[in-house]
């Protein structure tokens, strides 16, 4: 027999799944903005009542999940924020195999490489290792990317099928530049020639001036996790980038056998 509501309390809980999705929110958009935000900043991005903002940047700054510029009245993320992210990739077991890998990786081609991991219609990058030649910032730990504007992503992408692929994704697919895929059949035609041959490819899909190639780590069904190399677009042929793609293909197989027989799933 279900439980009754106390009609005295029901408001109450309401309220406070209210506030803790509004925080929740609050610290979304800081991480999805790069500057300081005044209160008008939040509440222009937000929607949410200026009274209610007063009270929860007071409650999240005393809490360490943001800190505050005195002289200007604006608010940026807290050193809270990071310490909770480190501790996602802390307990992931797979974090400290990925990286020997990336090691390898970056030894044997010179490359930056990156590990990540899809979320939604987002890659989340959770490890690299940067090229000591590198001139582009291509990633940090915790940047998100869309899926389709990277090897990664499309890497990820190619391991559903296509009527999963057509319920993910929206039907318009933003550029990033230029040379971003921006219909669904054009990604579908890409993740095509991506199942054909073993990894994923991209030139200046993410960003201008870089190249790139994913495979995904097999050792989930689908797939959630991939490595990448990006390559600066002028130093590299296509025969350099075959050579890395494939590089990459039987670095994340060895690895994805290597976790499932560590039982990492």
């Amino acid at each position: 027999m279900a439980q009754k509501t106390d009609p005295a309390t029901a408001p109450a809980e309401s309220a406070g799944v209210k506030s803790a999705r509004r925080a929740i929110d609050l610290i979304e958009t800081f991480a999805a903005n790069d500057v300081w935000l005044s209160l008008s900043d939040l509440h222009a991005r937000t929607g949410f009542p200026r009274s209610s903002l007063h009270g929860l940047l007071r409650t999240l700054l005393d809490a360490g999940w943001l800190e505050a510029d005195a002289n200007s009245a604006r608010y940026r993320l807290g050193v809270r924020a990071l310490i909770c992210g480190t501790a996602y990739l802390d307990r992931d077991a797979i974090v400290p195999y990925a990286t020997e890998a990336l090691e390898r990786i970056r030894e044997k081609t010179g490359f930056t490489a990156h590990f990540a991991r899809r979320n939604g219609t987002e890659v989340v990058y959770l490890e690299t290792r940067e090229s000591q030649h590198s001139t582009h910032l291509i990633s940090r730990v915790g940047r998100t990317l869309p899926t389709h504007a990277t090897a990664l992503g499309k890497a990820l992408l190619a391991e559903l099928t296509h009527e999963e692929v057509e319920a993910l994704m929206p039907e318009e697919l933003v550029a990033l530049t230029p040379n971003t895929i921006t219909t669904l059949d054009a990604l579908h035609a890409d993740l095509a020639r991506t199942r054909e041959r073993g990894y994923a490819a991209e030139i200046e899909e993410g960003t201008l001036g870089v190249r790139c190639v994913a495979a995904v780590i097999p050792y989930r069904i689908p797939g959630t996790d991939a490595m990448s190399c990006s390559m600066p677009l002028g130093k590299v042929t296509d025969a350099d980038v075959e050579r890395v793609g494939e590089l990459l293909a039987e670095t994340t197989a060895e690895l994805g056998q290597q976790l499932r027989r560590a039982g990492i799933r």
